[in-house]
């Protein structure tokens, strides 16, 4: 049972590694170098019937003649033959050999109508296409297509290249080895890399380029776009700004020590009798010249000086002493009786 399990697990694994294989793949686009700003670009000649307008850059080299313009319409440069033109054959020829050197995912029918393609490399004979034709990027904007024609490449009369799911004709690319005809009023998406010419039958709308190495370009009434891939943008952080906070500032205020320049004098006021005794009660403050001592300890009074104290023995004296109170307090004496 366990070797039976073991087996089915490990056929699943390499069913799913067989079918993860042509999606790893993921395609580099075809790079056109100096080819990209054109539109239009012939190795002979580009001619025109009718008002048809190109957005971009029209070109031939080693060819000369451009004709038809007007009536025909470019938004962009012309080039006949000069180094730009040159430059963008000579990319277009490396461009062409890339396209054709890439390995095929898959081979694909005549006629590629009613048919859903998802990026990759696609590879086939005479192609055609009688219809739509669907190319799915499967929500990646990134994603790449390139269909290579071993032979001419046809489309009907109305016929359509679809794109949807993100996909983008920037990134679509046409590997032609003869001829391209694009049928009337038929609506194309891609870069056409034909080895001989391109011709766009009456009404045909391209999004995309007609890239022709050898031959001509022929247009009637054609409406051709140059395909730009978006570049991602990123958009700017808003970065907030903290206005600093204004923090107080501390202003110390001087402590005042107030200190005496001298000791009071005190006031004595009494009446006394020589019969008395005077006890003396102190109360009073510690101050810094009051004769008090700051650990609170028992204050002393002057001895000398102009601060002694004169005491007379009798009545009650209030004396203002520094920040201190001196009691004075009487006690008479009374005389004995005789006997």
């Amino acid at each position: 049972m366990t070797a039976s399990l073991a087996l089915v697990l490990t056929a699943a694994a390499g069913l799913l590694l067989v079918g993860a294989g042509p999606a790893a793949a993921a395609q580099a686009p075809v790079a056109l170098g100096t080819t990209g700003s054109f539109a239009v670009l012939a190795g002979s000649s580009v001619s025109n019937t009718g008002p048809s307008v190109i957005n971009g850059d029209l070109g031939v080299s080693p060819g000369t003649a451009v004709t038809g313009f007007p009536p025909g319409l470019v938004n962009g440069v012309t080039h006949s033959a000069d180094a730009v033109a040159a430059q963008a054959q000579a990319d277009l020829v490396t461009a062409y050999n890339d396209a054709a050197g890439r390995a095929s995912t898959a081979t694909v029918s005549a006629d590629l109508a009613s048919q859903t393609l998802v990026p990759g490399v696609y590879t086939g004979g005479a192609l055609a296409l009688n219809g739509t034709l669907t190319l799915d990027a499967q929500g990646d904007p990134g994603a790449v297509f390139v269909l290579r024609a071993a032979s001419t490449l046809i489309t009907g009369s109305g016929s359509v290249v679809a794109l949807v799911n993100g996909a983008d004709a920037c990134n679509v690319f046409w590997q032609v080895t003869s001829s391209a005809t694009l049928g009337t009023s038929s609506v194309f998406a891609g870069n056409v890399l034909a080895l001989t010419s391109i011709t766009a039958d009456t009404g045909a709308v391209v999004s995309g380029r007609l890239l022709a190495r050898n031959g001509a370009v022929t247009l009637d009434r054609t409406t051709v776009t140059r395909s730009t891939c978006a570049t991602a943008t990123v958009a700017p952080t808003a970065t907030a700004t903290v206005a600093p906070t204004a923090s107080p500032t501390a202003t110390s205020t001087p402590t005042t020590t107030p200190s005496a320049t001298a000791s009071a004098t005190p006031t004595v006021s009494a009446t006394a009798s020589p019969s008395s005794t005077t006890t003396i009660a102190v109360t009073t403050a510690a101050g810094p010249t009051g004769g008090g001592t700051s650990g609170g300890g028992s204050p002393q009074l002057p001895r000398t000086g102009t601060d002694a104290l004169a005491i007379s023995t009798a009545g009650v004296l209030a004396i203002g002493l520094g920040g201190g109170l001196v009691l004075l307090s009487r006690r008479a004496r009374r005389p004995r009786r005789q006997v």
